[in-house]
């Protein structure tokens, strides 16, 4: 009978595993994680102070509209949703129409609805620049029915930067005056006008159901989205999660290097 080798009888010894690698994996992608969980929570701040800012001028009296020589230095999206007033006359000409839907106010709201399109016309302010002013919505079925506006006017209402487009925003149809996003230079283009680098959107006026109806500034402030708590605590939620697997891995790993 032929003895075992004495390296033979030797109990095996375990194998630490290596978890060098994966910590460091992880603490990086923790890290990366909570920074963008924290970076979040920096810019709900910015969001909330940006509305409240809007609420306290919208609730104000509307500043004058800035000069026309000031335009080309101004910067559209700092100034969007200023609440201005502009005084001058309406440009003599066609309208123009952004295609839209407006969807259903809450309960006991009153205002229009539905498929439709914002109509836009130019404005001639006194200091002799011309600005497109967004007069309001109209449902498909009584577009028919709106002109252009003429004469002298005093609009209140709210600078808006240009719209912008995505992959799956229609063409525009500039021959026939019809738009999908409110685009001010295009729009302004296809008028024979001047473009001006904002809009005017005009202030809602009366019951909201005779169209065109102007916007509501709670319905302007209530469409910026907000959602910044809401990623942040997904990205917090995913770096605990990266920590949970680490933790799961190296318990697994070392249970299996304890087996003999």
């Amino acid at each position: 009978m032929t003895a075992r080798p004495e390296a033979d009888r030797r109990p095996a010894t375990a194998r630490k595993p290596n978890l060098l690698l994966p910590t460091l994996l992880t603490i990086v992608g923790t890290l990366v994680l909570g920074m963008l969980g924290l970076w979040q929570l920096e810019r709900m701040d910015e969001k909330h102070t940006y509305i409240d800012r809007l609420q306290a001028e919208a609730a104000g009296e509307p500043a004058p509209m800035p000069p026309s020589t000031d335009w080309a230095k101004l910067d559209p999206a700092t100034l969007d949703l200023t609440h201005v007033v502009a005084k001058g006359s309406f440009v003599d000409g066609p309208i123009a129409g952004v295609r839209t839907t407006i969807a259903s106010g809450p309960p006991g709201s009153r205002q229009l609805s539905g498929f439709g399109r914002w109509v836009f016309q130019g404005f001639k302010l006194e200091d002799g620049g011309v600005i497109l002013v967004n007069r309001g919505f109209v449902p498909e079925s009584r577009i028919g029915q709106i002109g252009p506006a003429s004469g002298p006017d005093v609009i209140r209402g709210f600078l808006r930067a240009p719209e912008s487009r995505n992959s799956f925003t229609p063409v525009d149809l500039p021959a026939i005056r019809e738009f999908y996003t409110r685009d001010p230079a295009a729009i302004a283009a296809a008028l024979g006008l001047l473009p001006a680098p904002f809009y005017l959107e005009a202030e809602r006026e009366g019951d909201g159901l005779t169209p065109p109806a102007g916007v509501d500034v709670r319905e302007l402030i209530g469409r910026i989205p907000d959602n910044h708590l809401q990623y942040a605590l997904t990205w917090f939620g995913l770096a605990l999660t990266l920590i949970g697997v680490f933790a799961a891995y190296v318990w697994q790993a070392r249970r299996g290097a304890a087996a003999p």
